[in-house]
């Protein structure tokens, strides 16, 4: 299968890149379809790898990352530490945001105020207390109050904005995820990259047009960009093999066999970074959806380990997954922890499950709500009703709330606090390392001033967890860092703080006129792509 021999040459390369002859003359219009929407355009609204992909089109941050993941200076021409805690970014000169207005060292100090904004979803991307300070119009200091090895890794999915261009469309506040109307920056974009917004119609059509100013040298042979939501896996796969559009994300792993047997397009499979979990409120003294009133059962420890030895991983590798799944024992994919070969997924044990219920004091189970989305992950709502499934087993009801992810994000993320008892995510650290999972997904939320805990949806916290995660977050000795790291996801795995799943298989649709490069972070690039007459 293409997804295992994808998966055996992962180790000695990272990304996918399909070669081709020298670039035709001939621009191109590229037809992308994804299974989910472009809720927003302001890009500190939603930490999602197909959003912060869009984004990527028109906006740049300092730093980014080549194809084969590995950081690459962007808006920052290079940069040093002139001592352990201070920074220093020397900003490419005659750069232009889109609507002409030059790029300096006041963005950058603007981006970076209002990325760690109330309503920001990236507000861990920079720590709270680091200090921007402005040298020249290019040049950047980044004071901080003790080291952090790993600063430019966190920043490679923060886009810098026009401090200008915000000001002048009252714009200066981030969009939060969970907003009921539209600001001026979710509908409209300003960005120094290679592709411009002509329009944009959430939940209909997004163009992307070629930025003719960009500072850069293109890799890429199109004039625009054409983005449709297909939320229907049939619809979109007939859009790919009719001709109608370029490339769609994902194909649906039961239709890889038939897009392969076409003429006229291929799948573009490999191994993917990010891993699907499942989530349970462990903060409230009682559940928001459950029929349990005065308690929260998901406070028991014995209550999160019957949920995790209730799932049957192996029958949602082969019966949801058709095989194109790997079944994982941590938050994090084993190619970003050396190591993750320690940790043994635990069995499927039915009987188990049931003697740990009852021993919680519920033999008859109980009911339960489940949020899940159904267009952003492969086969999210089908993994959602197998789970379904298979907790009725040990008698506990799930009331299954599967519903598009711009619907999803609103509802989990809502404004006040988060809005879930029991869910599914998937989380590809943007610093491709075990920090930003022990940070944001698995770090303490309860200091409301704090950054740690953004993406905790269900509150799980551990004050020796976050000391550990400090720990690494310093170390710069790589053998002590990763102990740091293993003694972190011990004490989170023997607190059954969280069901990991697996590391989906990457299943991208390209009609056989198209060369585009694949990285593990499933992030859709047509700044590399090439099409041919």
């Amino acid at each position: 299968m293409l997804f295992l021999r994808a998966l055996a040459g992962a180790a000695a390369a990272l990304c996918v890149f399909l070669t081709a002859a020298p670039l035709p003359v001939a621009a191109q219009t590229l037809r992308y379809a994804n299974q989910g929407d472009l809720k927003s355009l302001d890009p500190y609204t939603l930490r999602e790898t197909t959003t912060i992909a869009h984004h990527g089109q028109v906006y740049e941050g300092l730093v980014g990352r080549g194809k084969d993941l590995q950081l690459i200076p962007a808006l920052a021409e290079k940069w040093e530490t002139p001592e352990p805690t201070r920074w220093r970014f020397y900003l490419r000169k005659n750069v232009k945001f889109q609507n002409g207005d030059p790029f300096t060292a006041d963005d950058v100090i603007f981006s970076a105020d209002r990325v760690r904004a109330k309503g920001s979803d990236f507000t861990t991307v920079i720590p709270a207390d680091a200090k921007f300070v402005k040298i020249d119009d290019h040049t950047v200091d980044v004071v901080l109050t003790k080291p952090n090895p790993i600063l430019t890794s966190q920043w490679d999915v923060w886009y810098v904005m026009s401090k200008k261009w915000a000001e002048a469309n009252n714009a200066t506040a981030p969009t939060p995820a969970a907003a009921t109307s539209p600001s001026y920056a979710s509908l409209n974009a300003n960005g120094t990259g290679p592709f411009k917004i002509e329009s944009h119609q959430p939940g209909v059509k997004t163009v992307f047009k070629v930025n003719p100013d960009w500072w850069g040298k293109p890799e890429h042979n199109l004039k625009e960009i054409i983005f449709t939501p297909i939320a229907s896996d049939a619809t979109r796969v007939a859009a790919l093999l009719s001709g109608e559009v370029d490339i769609i994300e994902p194909v649906p792993v039961q239709d890889i066999a038939r897009v392969n047997g076409t003429a006229n397009a291929s799948v573009l499979a490999g191994p993917e970074l990010r891993t699907i979990f499942l989530g349970m409120d462990q903060i409230r003294d009682e559940l928001l959806f459950s029929n349990i009133k005065g308690k929260n059962p998901f406070k028991d420890v014995r209550v999160r380990e019957a949920f995790y030895k209730a799932i049957d991983i192996e029958a949602i590798k082969s019966r949801v997954m058709r095989g194109l799944s790997t079944p994982s024992a941590l938050m994090i994919a084993p190619p970003l922890f050396k190591l993750s070969g320690d940790f043994t997924r635990p069995k499927y044990d039915l009987d188990a499950a049931k003697r740990l219920l009852t021993e919680a004091g519920y033999p008859q189970g109980f009911e339960v709500g489940m949020d899940c989305p159904n267009d952003r992950y492969v086969n999210d709502a089908a993994i959602c009703q197998a789970v379904v499934s298979m907790l009725a087993r040990i008698n506990v009801k799930v009331n299954l709330n599967a519903q598009p992810k711009a619907l999803y994000f609103a509802k989990v993320f809502k404004t006040g606090g988060f809005n879930t008892s029991f869910y599914l995510l998937g989380w590809t650290p943007g610093t491709q390392d075990s920090h930003n999972v022990m940070h944001d997904i698995m770090g303490c939320r309860d200091d409301p001033n704090s950054p740690r805990g953004a993406t905790n949806l269900g509150g799980y916290c551990n004050k020796e967890f976050d000391k550990l995660t400090d720990q690494v977050l310093q170390e710069t000795d790589t053998a002590k860092r990763d102990q740091l790291i293993k003694q972190a996801y011990e004490i989170a795995n023997k607190e059954w703080a969280y069901i990991p799943l697996h590391q989906q298989a990457l299943a991208w649709g390209v009609s056989k006129k198209v060369k585009i490069v694949q990285r593990p972070d499933n992030q859709v690039l047509p700044y590399w792509a090439v099409k041919s007459e």
